[in-house]
């Protein structure tokens, strides 16, 4: 997949080198007598008007290198994507020192996650106290429920087994 990708930018480059040496030399050298911008415009408009087989087809290069650059930027990033996805050959020692240092990575996080959702735990149950406290006064003016909802909130917790992560979601 990634040599087919490689071929198809490959290809592509190509294309745009050939194009733009057609775009050079169909482009003619403009006189401009007069450098002011209506000049200038002018000079552009008279050459275009006087060749305009050659001005259609120098469009329709700039047209065609537009949409080939376009796709070889999708390429390129395609190919990066898929590039950084390729597991790397490397030796067993190297892979378990990656692995290492992503799990002491992902412990990290996993401990702020767990903090977090501690606290957030802690702001729902006193946002519920809240909800708990005014509600019948609410319902007396509104008609209406103050919160709803809270049967159904959770919150991420990590655990592992020094093997198996797994997310579990807590309900508050």
């Amino acid at each position: 997949m990634i040599e087919q990708i490689q071929t198809e930018i490959n290809a592509i480059r190509t294309q745009i080198d050939v194009l733009d040496k057609e775009r050079s030399n169909l482009s003619v050298e403009l006189d401009i007598i007069d450098a002011s911008p209506e000049g200038i415009v002018n000079a552009y408009r008279r050459r275009a008007s006087e060749n305009i087989e050659n001005a259609a087809q120098i469009k329709g290069i700039d047209d065609a290198l537009a949409a080939l650059k376009v796709i070889l930027e999708e390429k390129q990033s395609q190919l990066k994507h898929l590039i950084s996805l390729e597991p790397q050959t490397s030796s067993i020692e190297q892979i378990e020192d990656q692995i290492e240092i992503t799990k002491k990575q992902a412990k990290v996080h996993a401990e702020r996650v767990n903090s977090l959702a501690e606290e957030l735990k802690q702001e729902v149950r006193l946002l519920k106290s809240c909800a708990d406290k005014i509600s019948p006064l609410y319902w007396r003016i509104y008609y209406k429920p103050f919160i709803t909802g809270f049967k159904s909130i959770s919150v991420p917790h990590v655990r592992s087994d020094r093997e198996v992560w797994k997310i579990f979601n807590h309900t508050v």
